[in-house]
């Protein structure tokens, strides 16, 4: 089982800006394509940004241009760096694997939240 842990989210303004850091435990890292993933109060988790294991991206239409999403798999790392905030970017995000198979065990995640 991969363990995750996701860091570097934090209050930021509208417009501001936040990178995320997600590292996985294992040697399989590399082999997988991973994904940022976020929940907001009173929805469902949802998908923004994937990026294959040898580095395509693919984001969410609400986050294109916005968002880039980039891995270091000597670093067993994916970031999601976040630009252009805003307020409905607000949520907890997680990093998994993108897989049609069961995902790992969820890590903590980490609150970006966006207001002035």
């Amino acid at each position: 089982q991969v363990q995750l842990v996701e860091s570097g989210g934090g209050l930021v303004q509208p417009g501001g800006s936040l990178r995320l850091s997600c590292a996985a435990s294992g040697s399989i890292f590399r082999f997988i394509a991973m994904g940022w993933y976020r929940q907001a109060p009173g929805k469902q988790r949802e998908l923004v940004a994937g990026i294959t294991r040898g580095g395509t991206p693919n984001y969410e239409d609400s986050v294109k241009g916005r968002f880039t999403i980039s891995r270091d798999n000597a670093k067993n790392t994916v970031y999601l760096q976040m630009n252009s905030l805003k307020p409905e970017d607000t949520a907890v995000y997680y990093c998994n694997r993108v897989s049609v198979d069961p995902l790992w065990d969820w890590g903590q995640g980490t609150q970006v939240t966006v207001s002035s």
